[in-house]
C-alpha cells in the first residue's frame, strides 16, 4: 500500500489530482471550523451530546456544533439524492430522463441541486428559530434570520461546487469523501476520551473495543467486498463475415448492494419525530418521539427504537436492491443481446432464478447492515463507551476508502504500476 502511494506521488498528473483532492479538503474542514456571524457557542456542545443532533454533528465533521458556514454538511444533497430516486419510482418521466445517458444525467444532478437548495433554506430557517429560542443567536430576529440562511445555504451551496470539483479534477467521488473526512476528523477526540475514562484502571476494556473495531472493521470489508458471480453465455451470431458472441461472462451481486443507504434512510425516518419535536411542543408527538426517536443519551437503550431501526433496515436493503437491480430488465437485456443463464430457459425462468438469487444474496446484507448499525449501542451499554464511532460512521468511511483506493488502483495500473488491491 505504502510502495503503491509512493509510486503514485511519482507520476506528475496523478501527483496533482492527490494535491488537489487533500487541498479542496482541507479547505472544506476549515469552513467546518468558522462560527456564523451572531452566534454565542458557550454551551452550546450540550445540545449535541446525543439524540439526534449529535447524529447530525457527527456527519458534519462537528461543524454543526460550531454553527459554521458548513453546519449543514452533505445531508441535504444526500436527501435530495434519496428524493429523486424516489420520484423516479413515482413518475416514469423523470425515469426516463435518467435513461438518456450523459444528458439525462445532468439534468437530474440539476434537479437535485435546486431541491438542496430549497432543504437547506428549510433546514437553515428551523435550526435559527430553534437556536434562537435556546438563547444561542444574539441580536433582532429578521436580520439575524436572514443572514443565518444566506450563509447556511450558501454553505451547502459551496459543499456541493467542491464535491464536484473533486469528483471532476481529482481522485474518487467528491461527496463521499467530504462525508468521509468529516467522520474521520471526529476519531481522535472520541479515542482520546475513551483512554482517558478507561486508563490506567480499565486498561482492559481499551484493548477489548480495540478488538472489536479491528475485527468490525475486517467484518465490513469481507462484506462490502463479497459478491455473487452469475454465469452468464452469449450465442454466437454471424453478420456478414464475422462472427460475434459465444462468449462467456458474469454479472457479479454484491452481498451489501445497498451500500449504506438502507441505514440513512431508516436513521432519518426515526429521526423525524425527534426533529419535528424539537421545534413544535405537541404532546403526543413529544411522545412519539420519545419512543422511538434516537437515545437521547449515551448508553441509553430504548427497545422499541432499536427493533424498528433494524426492521426498517431490513426492509429498506430489499427495497434499495429491487430498485438498484431489475430482473425484468435484466432478463430483457439477455434476450436483446441473445444472452442465457446456463440450464436457465430465457423470460419468466430467467426473472424469476434472478429474484431468487437477489433475494438469498441481500439476506446476509440486510442483517450485516443491523448489526453493524446496532453496533455503537452495543459498546455504550456493556462499555459506557463516550465516542460513537462504529457502526455507520464505520461502514461509510471503509466504504469510502475500498471505493477510493479501487478508483486509484485503476489509475495506477493505466501507467504499468502495481495497485493495491491484489
Amino acid at each position: 500500500m505504502f510502495r503503491a502511494l509512493r509510486d503514485a506521488f511519482r507520476i506528475p498528473d496523478l501527483r496533482k489530482k492527490l494535491l488537489f483532492t487533500m487541498a479542496i479538503l482541507a479547505i472544506y474542514r476549515f469552513g467546518a471550523n468558522i462560527s456564523v456571524p451572531g452566534v454565542r457557542l458557550e454551551g452550546i456542545e450540550k445540545v449535541f451530546e446525543g439524540g439526534i443532533f449529535g447524529m447530525l454533528d457527527l456527519f458534519s465533521g462537528g461543524a454543526l456544533s460550531n454553527f459554521a458556514v458548513f453546519s449543514l454538511g452533505i445531508m441535504p444533497y444526500i436527501t435530495a439524492t434519496i428524493i429523486l430516486q424516489l420520484l423516479q419510482i413515482i413518475f416514469p418521466k423523470l425515469e426516463k430522463i435518467a435513461k438518456e445517458g450523459e444528458t439525462g444525467r445532468r439534468k437530474i444532478n440539476q434537479i437535485a441541486r435546486y431541491i438542496t437548495i430549497g432543504l437547506a433554506i428549510m433546514q437553515s430557517t428551523a435550526m435559527f428559530f430553534y437556536f434562537k429560542g435556546q438563547g444561542f443567536i444574539v441580536g433582532e430576529i429578521w436580520p439575524m434570520l436572514f443572514v443565518v440562511v444566506i450563509t447556511l445555504t450558501t454553505g451547502t451551496a459551496v459543499i456541493m461546487w467542491i464535491g464536484e470539483l473533486i469528483t471532476q479534477k481529482g481522485i474518487g467521488n467528491g461527496m463521499s469523501l467530504i462525508i468521509f473526512a468529516n467522520i474521520i476528523s471526529r476519531f481522535p477526540g472520541y479515542i482520546i476520551n475513551s483512554v482517558n475514562q478507561w486508563w490506567p484502571n480499565e486498561i482492559y476494556i481499551i484493548a477489548i473495543v480495540l478488538l472489536i473495531a479491528i475485527a468490525v472493521i475486517i467484518f465490513i470489508i469481507v462484506i462490502q467486498q463479497g459478491e455473487r458471480k452469475i454465469p452468464i453465455q452469449y450465442a454466437k451470431q454471424i453478420r456478414g463475415r464475422r462472427v460475434y458472441g459465444g462468449r462467456g461472462t458474469y454479472i457479479p451481486i454484491k452481498v451489501n448492494q445497498a451500500g449504506v443507504i438502507p441505514v440513512i434512510f431508516a436513521s432519518s425516518l426515526l429521526a423525524f419525530p425527534a426533529t419535528i419535536a424539537q421545534f413544535i411542543q405537541v404532546p403526543w408527538v413529544q411522545k412519539l418521539a420519545s419512543i422511538i426517536g434516537p437515545p437521547a443519551a449515551r448508553g441509553e437503550i430504548k427497545p422499541w427504537y432499536l427493533t424498528l431501526y433494524a426492521l426498517l433496515i431490513l426492509g429498506f436493503t430489499y427495497f434499495y436492491a429491487a430498485i438498484a437491480f431489475n430482473p425484468e430488465d435484466m432478463a430483457d437485456n439477455f434476450r436483446k443481446y441473445g444472452g442465457f443463464i446456463p440450464g436457465i430457459r430465457p423470460g419468466k425462468s430467467t426473472v424469476n432464478y434472478l429474484k431468487n438469487i437477489l433475494n438469498r444474496v441481500n439476506l446476509p446484507g440486510a442483517i450485516f447492515l443491523a448489526i453493524v448499525a446496532l453496533l455503537p449501542t452495543a459498546l455504550w451499554a456493556f462499555f459506557n463507551a463516550p465516542f460513537q464511532f462504529g457502526g455507520t460512521s464505520i461502514l461509510i468511511a471503509v466504504g469510502v476508502a475500498l471505493e477510493f483506493m479501487k478508483q486509484l488502483e485503476a489509475q495506477l495500473i493505466m501507467r504499468n504500476y502495481e495497485g493495491f488491491l491484489k
